[in-house]
């Protein structure tokens, strides 16, 4: 009897595999199926800006120009509000892949929010990709044919950013000796970064910085502070927080403008 089961498994699994119209359609699986998948959960896709653009230079994270250069290379989102949270997903990175469509590859491919979408109502999780991401879930070749579509009902999964051994302090062109603004860039891991902690030079105590906007983060001091400037970071994964410092990333000749580097990263 076991043997007969199993033949007759294989004879309808094959079936299914030899006449499209009784093949899986991705519309008609409801999208609770999928979240109770530990991999993949189900959000809607559009793109905006050029074909092969960057969406918009920096949108409301503040990473500006960075969104064109390596290592983002465009391949960038702005997330509706369940993704971009008031400004605690800028940096967030995921995994989207898109199979409903002919056009569509089926692989993985890689982006970070960067932007918000606050007109994003497809759905409960909604990715408003550039061009080039949008494009990259495609068959190679068929890009625009996939861009052409406009919007998808796609898969995505957090996974963990990978940039390098280095954080970036881009630091605001208003920050002065009294004031002092950086946008965060290119943390390691997949928590979100919830506190950010400023100590001047000779001095023991940590300054509470708030995020203004974005990836930005500010400490109006109100009086002349004293560099150089450490930096401590926390992420907080799943209620769990990490936390490292950036001894000294500011350096005493600071200039409003200029991005200085870490040598710690998540």
């Amino acid at each position: 009897m076991q043997v007969l089961s199993y033949i007759s498994f294989v004879v309808t699994f094959c079936s299914l595999l030899l006449n499209p119209s009784h093949g899986l359609n991705l519309k008609l699986l409801n999208e609770s199926k999928f979240q109770n998948d530990e991999q993949w959960n189900v959000a809607a896709a559009t793109w905006y800006g050029e074909p092969e653009g960057a969406g918009s230079d920096g949108g409301a994270c503040g990473y500006a120009e960075s969104v064109e250069k390596p290592p983002l290379s465009k391949m960038i989102s702005a997330g509706g509000s369940s993704l971009f949270r008031g400004g605690r997903g800028c940096g967030a990175c995921y995994q989207v892949k898109c199979t409903e469509r002919t056009a569509c590859s089926g692989n993985p491919v890689s982006l970070m929010i960067t932007d918000e979408c606050p007109g994003c109502h497809l759905a409960s999780v909604h990715f408003d990709m550039s061009g080039t991401a949008f494009g990259s879930m495609a068959t190679p070749g068929k890009e625009n044919s996939l861009r052409n579509v406009g919007q998808l009902q796609i898969l995505y999964r957090r996974i963990a950013c990978s940039f390098g051994n280095s954080i970036a302090f881009s630091i605001d062109q208003g920050a002065n000796p009294y004031y002092f603004a950086t946008a965060i860039e290119y943390e390691n891991g997949d928590g979100d970064l919830v506190e950010v902690q400023l100590k001047q030079a000779n001095s023991d105590t940590w300054l509470p910085m708030r995020r203004s906007w974005g990836s930005r983060w500010a400490l109006n001091f109100g009086s002349r502070m004293q560099p150089p400037f450490s930096i401590k970071l926390t992420e907080d994964e799943n209620n769990e927080r990490n936390t490292i410092v950036a001894e000294n990333v500011i350096p005493s000749d600071w200039k409003a403008g200029l991005v200085y580097r870490s040598v710690v990263n998540f």
